[in-house]
Order: C-alpha cells, then structure tokens, then sequence
C-alpha cells in the first residue's frame, strides 16, 4: 500500500503489556518486519531489529477501526479533497484509530466528487490512519428519521439510483445505511450484499416486522443503535425488538453518554454481548479540535463539550475521539479495557472482512498498533509498522 520506506524497515516494540494479557509484567516484546507482525514474545533476549520503540510499559493493542466517521481535525468528507482525508485520517492517528470509513452522503442529481476521491485515495499512504472505504448514510433512508441528512440527500430505493451510486464509488462502497421498509428497500438490501457491501439498518421508520424482513433480506448491521430510529414500545417493539433478538446482527454504539444514556450504554452492552457491539465516534470535523462553531453540508453546527449540535439542538455527532469514548464505555458499561478494545477492533475486523489480517496483535496480522496509557489516553500509534503518530509531552 505504498506506507514509506520507514514502515518497511524492522521494527521492535520493546517493555509493553499486550492489551489482553493476564498479569501486569511490561516484559513483552513484538517484532514488525515490513510492516508485518512477525513475532510475539515476553521476557528474555528480544531479537534485533532497525530500530526499538520502548513502550515504558504501556499497553499494547490493535490499532483501532472506526465504522462511522465524517470529519475530524476541522476535515469532512464533503469538502471533496486528498488534503481533507489526509487532515482526518492524521486526526484519527491522535485517536489511537489506524483505519476507518470515510461516512458521507450522496447528492442525486449532483456531482458527488466526494465521492470519487473517497475512492481514489482508498490505499493512499494519508499520513495517518488507512482509509478502507466508504460508508454511505443513505440515500434510501427515511424521510421521518433522517437526522442531520438534509432532504436533498435522500431518494427512493431503485436499481438506477445505486447504480449511479456505485459509478461513483466503485468497489470503494464498504458499508451503507438504509431504511429497508422503503419501497424497494428489501431489493436493494439484497443487492447491496450480493455486491459484497454491508447493509446496515439505520435511519429508519421500521416496524418490528419490517426490520425482520430486512434483516432476512441480507441487513446485518445497524448504524448507530437507538437514534434516528423508533423508540422500543412495549406493544409497538419496532426495530429496536427485533435488533435485540437477531444474535447474527451486530450494532454500532455511540457510547459517549450524550447520544444514548449511560444507564442505556450499560443496558445495551448487556443485552447484545460484547461480540455484537461495535463503539464508533459518528465523528464531526470538530473531532480533536476545541468547542466552537462550525459548518457541515453548509449548515452551523456547534461543538461544546464533546457533542456537536444544530442551532436547533439536534444532535449531529461527536467531537470526541474514539480513545475517549472507549474509556466511557468502560465506565459505563463496568467492562474491562480489554473488552472495550475489542469493540473497536475484532469486531469491526470481522464486519469488513478483514479479521484474517487485522483486529488482532499476531503473527502475521498487519502491524497496525497502537500504545496506550492506563486511562486509554493515546501514546502511539503505528501504522503498517510506521509511527504516524506519538505524544512527546508537548
């Protein structure tokens, strides 16, 4: 993937812990060779190498994956540039995030140029995190639960509709949302996955009979659980009843305590395991920068205390990191670091179809890593065996 002659050079990463290793010894040792995890060990004399990173102890863990970004470091997908995907890609870095989906919207009728970068710059050395693909929120999505989606970004379910979707994303499209009780959105659902794109619930008006139907349909993922859907009714279950009871079917969580309630993050993580649970950000282009005012899709949005809102209150996204809210979610959920790592790692490995190769510290595996403090908070992070990103203490 072309990640710079450093991250071929040998590489050992020297005193950590690995993220899921019983005991606290900081003795053990992992070996990258061109850009490849080549060995594992603890203790005793650790092999040569180009050059040493000394982890000081710290915990050592997959790099993270997040399903569901926009924007980050003041980028957005929308603003249709390299520049703009390098901005986010180096701002997930900060994050301990070493790859991710750029999640956007499509415009019918518009040019979509985003688009087409997205899908050129899929395997670029960005200078940060890779960029695997795209992740579309919509257009078949409802008109009722659309969220921060503006109207002229939605359009009915139909063959000509993704087919022009697909001439401008190529085999880039990862991931997309839709509402499958549209129209035709049980066809589209099934074409999605005869593509090999992930067709994920969300945005949605759904009952819980319709859902079912979709998730027969090839549906097996839902964007952000709980919002911009219907709420669960005793009598009326709607989709939430029949996420819940689908073991096949796993759901992103935006765990910060803003968009679902602690005591909700805590319920959910619950109910679903630790296997079906995928913590993204839904981040915003305020993501690592300070609270402030700023732009998506042109309209004023603000960014105060990690949440980013419309004028009007509607909540848009996030503007933490995806380290911050796996710390919550430890808080929250009163599960080790360890398993909340793993919502950001293997599981989302394992969605894309990625798992042999990434989600995991092994031999083998691409050396996509990332060193982290006992409160989560970001050290270092390696990509492909390059560091792309290190707190010096500045």
């Amino acid at each position: 993937m072309g990640w710079g002659q450093d991250g071929m050079a040998s590489l050992l990463i020297s005193h950590c812990r690995l993220y899921d290793a019983a005991g606290v010894d900081a003795d053990g040792w992992v070996l990258v060779d061109g850009g490849i995890i080549s060995q594992i060990g603890a203790g005793g004399a650790a092999p040569d190498a180009d050059r040493v990173l000394d982890a000081g102890g710290r915990l050592l863990a997959p790099g993270f994956i997040d399903v569901h970004i926009q924007g980050a470091g003041g980028a957005d997908v929308l603003d249709a540039t390299p520049a703009a995907l390098a901005t986010i890609a180096k701002t997930c870095a900060r994050c301990g995030v070493t790859s991710y989906l750029a999640t956007t919207v499509y415009k019918p009728d518009q040019d979509n140029r985003h688009l087409q970068v997205v899908s050129e710059c899929i395997g670029r050395d960005l200078g940060g995190a890779r960029l695997l693909g795209t992740h579309l929120e919509g257009p078949f999505i409802s008109s009722q639960k659309r969220g921060m989606i503006q109207p002229d970004c939605l359009t009915a379910p139909s063959p000509s509709a993704l087919d022009a979707i697909l001439n401008k994303t190529g085999d880039g499209l990862a991931m997309m949302t839709i509402a499958p009780e549209l129209p035709g959105g049980l066809d589209l659902a099934s074409a999605l996955v005869d593509r090999g794109v992930i067709a994920s619930l969300g945005h949605t008006s759904a009952t819980y009979e319709e859902t079912l139907r979709g998730f027969d349909a090839g549906i097996n993922h839902v964007t952000h659980l709980f919002n911009a859907m219907p709420s669960l009714h005793h009598r009326a279950p709607g989709p939430l009843g029949a996420i819940f009871e689908r073991p096949d079917v796993t759901v992103q969580v935006i765990a910060d305590g803003v968009h679902l309630h602690p005591s909700v993050v805590r319920l959910v993580f619950a109910a679903v395991g630790a296997s079906r649970f995928v913590t993204i950000t839904d981040g915003m282009q305020a993501l690592g920068l300070p609270d402030g005012h700023y732009t998506y899709n042109d309209i004023l949005y603000e960014a105060r205390d990690g949440a980013a809102r419309y004028k009007d209150g509607t909540l848009i996204g996030t503007a933490l990191g995806l380290n911050r809210i796996l710390a919550r979610l430890v808080q929250f959920a009163g599960c080790s670091p360890a398993t909340a790592i793993r919502t950001v790692t293997e599981n989302p490995a394992a969605i894309l179809g990625i798992g042999e190769r990434a989600g995991s510290i092994k031999v083998g595996y691409d050396a996509d890593l990332v060193l982290l403090e006992e409160d989560l908070a970001v050290h270092a992070t390696l990509v492909g065996g390059r560091v792309v990103y290190q707190n010096n203490g500045d």
